[in-house]
């Protein structure tokens, strides 16, 4: 499988990216299989978050990893940030970026993993309270123990990466955003620029341009999603005419219509990572197949369209 340096860092890493979202579901049987046949198709960087199964995600993947994997040859990463709480008397779900929580939170991580350091630690959404300055301190540390290699952040938009950027020490080399055929938001705002379509509408500060500017590697989470966590498009009736182009595309190249939506994502220039978050085996190889296969602008263009989205 073809590889890129994050960030312009010396980390050499699968266009493809397997998420560890749900493996808490699988057996042990079962995960081992999932992830050696991902390292066999080429994939050596996984993707984890603190709050993945409550930790049970990174706590199986830490028992296969001592048993079976050589940390040599896999990219860990991970997330932190968000917590879960209880407050007059009602669950929350709020946001930490405190350099106490930050800390913590990596300690715990590599505790589950059975690991001493994370290749790449990501900060998973944007705190409105969060102090740049307690950041800077917990980077630096986190650093400086050899806790964690790298850094980035996930679902932060321009400003709020370049504001985070301006702190801190380390070169961020990695950020996390919806995108996909069906959520195309980070694309579309400079595609339809000078329209009055509602595709043209700025969400993000111009991310996508920020992070070719910057040799940032952008991470796509959920490609076949739609909304915000509404559905998926593959087979769903709403999606007819952007699930017949797919299929009609893959057949073209030998590949199903879901590796054609994954190859879409690569085949932008800006040479993003696609994370895939199946438990599925053989859903997996499917997909893995994407990387073998270069659309061209008319496919790429077609696809776009057939998803609902307008071409000025």
């Amino acid at each position: 499988m073809k590889q890129i340096n994050l960030g312009g860092s010396e980390l050499s890493a699968s266009r493809i990216v397997l998420g560890c979202m749900r493996i808490s579901q699988m057996d042990d049987a079962s995960l081992s299989k999932h992830l050696n046949t991902a390292l066999g198709l080429g994939i050596n960087n996984f993707d984890h978050a603190d709050i993945y199964g409550k930790g049970e995600c990174e706590t199986k993947f830490g028992k296969i990893l001592k048993d079976e994997l050589r940390r040599e040859d896999i990219i860990l990463q991970s997330k932190c940030g968000i917590r879960y709480g209880h407050t007059a008397g009602e669950d929350i779900e709020y946001y930490d970026l405190s350099k106490e929580h930050i800390i913590y939170s990596v300690d715990a991580i590599l505790q589950r993993l059975g690991t001493d350091y994370l290749d790449l630690l990501m900060l998973h959404r944007p705190d409105t309270l969060m102090d740049t300055g307690e950041i800077a301190e917990a980077f630096d540390r986190l650093e400086q123990s050899g806790k964690v290699r790298h850094f980035g952040l996930s679902n932060f938009n321009a400003v709020q990466f370049d504001y985070v950027q301006r702190y801190t020490n380390q070169k961020l080399i990695t950020n996390q955003m919806q995108f996909g055929p069906a959520e195309p938001k980070i694309i579309s705002s400079g595609l339809q620029a000078n329209t009055p379509f509602a595709g043209a509408a700025d969400r993000d500060g111009g991310l996508l341009d920020y992070v070719r500017l910057n040799d940032v590697t952008l991470q796509a989470w959920s490609p076949f999603h739609y909304g915000y966590f509404d559905g998926i498009f593959p087979d769903d009736p709403k999606y007819k005419v952007l699930n017949e182009k797919l299929e009609t595309i893959g057949e073209a190249h030998g590949i199903s219509k879901s590796a054609a939506a994954v190859a879409w994502i690569l085949r932008h220039p800006a040479g993003m990572q696609t994370i895939i978050g199946t438990t599925n085996t053989a859903r997996l190889k499917e997909i893995a197949k994407a990387d073998d296969v270069s659309l061209s602008k008319e496919e790429w263009y077609s696809i776009y369209k057939a998803a609902g989205h307008v071409i000025p």
